[in-house]
């Protein structure tokens, strides 16, 4: 968790000095975690053993800066766990699991359950991400302010709209493998990937997935 964090923190620092505008109190608390990031950095690559307490301190104040409302936190996961049925068509549910995590100032929810019939599996996962800024999860998630499609000799990947949610897909005709990416309520993210399904079968099975108690979540507070 805190390697992927990591790696939003620097998407999102790219993703601001290319369209920040200005300088806010935000942007110049995000300048001064960085620069306390690059110093420790630089202890660390001197000394395995020095500049550890200053990262984390650093990262610290970068989830600060990256947060958002902090009377808005995330949906419990046993709510979003209640979001994924028993069964989704001809596919049961063998597992399903859910957690919640804290690290650097972000706190992040999160359901997943897997789904089997024969060789055709598929995994769906609800993420709550109410406690970072929409410019993170923007970062994070490039095709929420994008707009492609493109197609090769084995696949394609575009962006797309389902029940008036922006989204991503992607399908390999080769492997029969595939994935969707939904963005639902301005917080939370839907993810399904598939294996040995056609895309329309994916998209039957995301369809039995009540999005609309999704997106009323949004208005909660735990």
């Amino acid at each position: 968790m805190y390697k992927k964090l990591f790696y939003v923190v620097l998407a999102f620092l790219s993703f601001t000095l290319i369209f920040g505008c200005g300088k806010d109190s935000q942007q110049g608390k995000m300048e001064k975690a960085s620069e306390k990031m690059e110093a420790a950095g630089e202890k660390m690559a001197e000394s395995m053993g020095e500049g550890m307490e200053e990262m984390a301190e650093a990262m610290q104040e970068m989830g600060e800066a990256m947060g958002g409302d902090s009377k808005i936190q995330p949906v419990g996961f046993r709510e979003l766990k209640a979001l994924l049925p028993e069964n989704l068509g001809s596919l049961n549910r063998t597992a399903a699991t859910g957690g919640k995590t804290s690290a650097f100032g972000i706190t992040v929810s999160q359901a997943e359950a897997n789904y089997e019939n024969g060789d055709q599996c598929l995994s769906v996962k609800i993420v709550d991400m109410a406690s970072m800024k929409k410019m993170v999860m923007m970062a994070q998630f490039g095709w929420m302010m994008t707009d492609f499609d493109r197609e090769t000799d084995s696949g394609y990947e575009k962006t797309m709209t389902f029940k008036g949610n922006k989204g991503f897909e992607k399908y390999d005709t080769e492997s029969k493998e595939g994935e969707i990416q939904l963005f639902v309520g301005e917080r939370f993210v839907v993810e399904v990937n598939g294996a040995d399904m056609d895309m329309a079968d994916m998209k039957k099975a995301l369809d039995r997935l009540d999005l609309e108690k999704l997106q009323s979540l949004k208005n909660w507070f735990f």
